[in-house]
């Protein structure tokens, strides 16, 4: 009879090739060695033993720290080319899917600069905030771009503390089958945003008239007010438990330990985005996408055991979720009935002489993504 064999915890660290060092770990101090010895080689001549010793120690004591440290969980290297590669990117973006315009002339001329802020900081240029997700397909799949597609779907919560010790084993168990059954990335994401209670309200007091007992309705008219009150006196918030998987076009490509692209992967990044052909990058997107349907199959299977239910959202909700991490905390909430940028609005014919109808309200009248407005009228603004 087999034995089980146990699993690390830890199945992502990293193999060590001499002792307890890793390959990357070994090739920084043997570069740092290197570099030391060759300096110390080529200045021997000049430069006395222990004047070198007490310029050299410090630089391998930093060398030592750089490969042998750690930081919550991540290597001082890897947190350097964070820090580096966060300090090299451009600190202003701005939403500018057309690109960034310069200035007018006008406004150009009339603005003035302290001349303290001058010599204290350097002008810096907004850039366009470039986003990872370029949209989202039909069947509600976000297109990521070269980084490839990813699926997002919302699962039902379980009530884990209230189950008996046996119960607790049995729904430990399914979510570990789903958890050894992956072979690509997979984010569980727990989004806590405020609740509105204005549409459920606002419905309780439409539909209680038309209850068949007086006493049905005041219950609903009492309920409808206690939800009002419940509002306005506490910070209701809502938890949505959403689960992501993620599809490349291709191979897997290598990061640098905290999300990041390594400079070789970047390089050839951009060398195979170039070299691409069309028809092939729509091919592996459609494979993606075929993956990306499979694997949300196998999550309903394996998730159903536990009394997790799981929906993928369509491409309205998905829209939804994506604007609403842009914007966590926008007064207006975000729905999946909202148009999306690339959609015209268009309204049903009405009576001409309503004096209350907008502009954007009257017939033939259609909307494309963004409101134009001109101040071609004297004494007002005109939206077309």
């Amino acid at each position: 009879m087999t034995q089980p064999v146990r699993i690390p915890a830890d199945v992502d660290r990293e193999d060590t090739v001499l002792g307890s060092l890793t390959a990357r770990q070994l090739l920084i101090l043997t570069v740092a060695g290197i570099v030391l010895y060759g300096t110390w080689a080529a200045t021997r001549d000049v430069v006395p033993l222990a004047v070198f010793a007490v310029l050299a120690i410090p630089i391998a004591v930093a060398t030592v720290l750089l490969a042998l440290g750690r930081r919550d969980g991540i290597s001082l290297d890897r947190l350097a080319l964070a820090a580096l590669r966060q300090r090299m990117s451009p600190r202003y973006r701005v939403a500018a899917p057309e690109g960034i315009l310069p200035a007018p002339a006008w406004l150009a001329s009339r603005v003035t600069r302290n001349s303290q802020d001058l010599s204290a900081k350097r002008d810096i240029a907004p850039v366009e905030l470039e986003l990872p997700a370029e949209g989202v397909t039909e069947t509600g799949v976000v297109d990521l771009g070269p980084d490839g597609v990813a699926a997002v779907a919302v699962c039902s919560t379980v009530n884990f503390s209230l189950r008996t010790p046996a119960e607790q084993e049995s729904l430990t168990a399914a979510f570990g089958r789903y958890l050894h059954s992956l072979t690509a990335p997979v984010q569980v994401l727990v989004r806590t945003e405020r609740l509105d209670l204005t549409g459920q309200i606002s419905e309780l007091r439409e539909q209680a008239p038309r209850l068949p007992h007086p006493a049905l309705e005041e219950a609903a008219r009492e309920h409808a007010d206690y939800l009002g009150q419940l509002g306005a006196q506490s910070d209701l918030l809502h938890r949505q438990v959403l689960l992501i998987l993620r599809e490349s076009l291709g191979a897997q490509r290598a990061v640098d330990g905290l999300g990041g692209a390594s400079p070789l992967a970047a390089f050839t990044r951009r060398r195979r985005s170039q070299d691409s052909a069309q028809p092939s990058v729509e091919a592996a997107r459609r494979a993606a996408e075929a993956r990306l349907v499979r694997r949300l199959n196998e999550a309903v299977d394996l998730l159903s055991p536990a009394g997790i239910v799981v929906t993928p959202l369509d491409a309205g909700q998905a829209t939804a979720v994506l604007a609403a991490a842009c914007n966590p905390d926008s007064l207006v909430p975000v729905s999946s009935h909202l148009a999306g940028a690339d959609d015209v609005i268009t309204t049903a014919p009405v009576p001409e002489d309503d004096a209350c109808l907008s502009a954007f309200e009257r017939p033939g009248t259609s909307v494309s993504g963004t409101v134009h407005t001109d101040d071609d009228s004297p004494g007002g603004t005109g939206a077309r």
